[in-house]
């Protein structure tokens, strides 16, 4: 089964929008849940960010580099 440079590419940044959004959502839980036992409050609590395309393809980028070396 060979893939094409194009599927390649998709199926890596599909993998890294997957990283980056488990990375999202777990710091996200990580913080409602600080906030639903009290240790921090709203005012002191810092929301992660939705990772962006640019981050995405960077992470791509990085996964590409891996499966280049031999």
């Amino acid at each position: 089964m060979s893939s094409t440079p194009y599927e390649l590419r998709a199926g890596l940044l599909g993998q890294a929008e997957g990283i980056l959004n488990n990375r999202y959502h777990q710091s996200l839980y990580e913080v409602e849940q600080k906030l639903k036992l009290g240790i921090i409050s709203s005012e002191e609590v810092e929301f992660p960010v939705c990772p962006t395309s640019e981050e995405i393809i960077v992470e791509a980028e990085k996964l590409y580099a891996f499966v280049q070396t031999k």
